[in-house]
């Protein structure tokens, strides 16, 4: 586990500590920050008691995890994000209220994204303008996510069931067409929660397209069904893209696969509210 740091909310210092890979945050600091109770744990107590709901599920969204205090490692209870905003549905203070809302305006752009997917492209396209990608490359990565998705359509109604599947057939690919899985990629990339296709050039994003795509198409040219054949067509359609990696790198006199990332420092990024 990562030793704990301090969060922004609203100028307010949260504790956070990562758990399976994902920040839970300390929802004492959390109540504190929203109300300026003195008394957090009865404030939390009353919540629960008139949230029944909450009260109901509490034990789901909230894990006593062991978090650094000014007296030394102490075990409190900590819910991750999707915790702490159920949590603050139930604040009723004034200070919760844009955080209500900004949810409110989250949840209704969700139905308008299933509505009409196209938004949700658009919205994306966007969010990559923002971070500082250039045009060309954002083009590559959102056709990078087509094929994806279709590979991942594909792999479900094929026989691919647990996420632990996905995680395989992917680690296939990467392997014949990179040489490397994507947590040895990661590594080599020096990232750890972030999404790796976002850290990749435009080669890597063109012979990590090249096997997927490849991928799909074996699957339907041979009507691949079940994990077994699946593993194998991954291989196969990665080493389409591995062999013309190598032929690349033969003639380029260097590395496709590099440890550099794409956008190690966006410059262009904007910042939204921390919590």
């Amino acid at each position: 586990m990562e030793a704990t740091k301090i969060a922004l909310f609203k100028g307010r210092k949260i504790r956070k500590t990562l758990h399976n890979n994902e920040w839970w945050f300390v929802v004492e600091d959390v109540v504190s920050a929203l109300t300026d109770t003195v008394n957090p744990k009865d404030y939390i107590n009353k919540m629960r008691r008139r949230d029944p709901e909450l009260a109901k599920g509490y034990g789901q969204i909230v894990h006593t995890l062991p978090v650094d205090t000014g007296g030394g490692a102490q075990r409190m209870n900590c819910s991750n994000t999707e915790g702490v905003f159920r949590i603050i549905q139930s604040i009723p203070s004034p200070k919760a209220e844009p955080f209500k809302r900004w949810l409110a305006k989250v949840g209704y752009e969700r139905v308008q994204e299933i509505e009409n997917p196209e938004l949700a492209t658009k919205r994306t396209r966007m969010l990559y303008k923002l971070k500082g990608y250039s045009d060309d490359w954002i083009e590559k990565r959102m056709r990078g996510i087509a094929i994806r998705e279709e590979l991942t359509d594909e792999w479900k109604e094929r026989g691919a069931k647990e996420e632990q599947d996905y995680e395989i057939l992917t680690a296939e690919i990467s392997k014949a067409t990179f040489g490397i899985t994507p947590v040895e990629y990661k590594n080599l990339k020096g990232l750890k929660r972030e999404n790796l296709r976002d850290h990749m050039d435009d080669f890597e994003l063109i012979f990590n397209m090249l096997g997927e795509r490849s991928t799909t198409e074996i699957h339907r040219n041979e009507n691949s069904q079940g994990m077994s054949k699946l593993k194998s067509d991954a291989k196969a359609g990665g080493d389409i893209a591995g062999n013309a990696r190598k032929q690349l790198e033969k003639r380029l006199g260097r590395s496709v696969v590099t440890k550099n990332n794409f956008l190690k420092q966006p410059s262009k990024i904007k910042k939204l509210s921390k919590i």
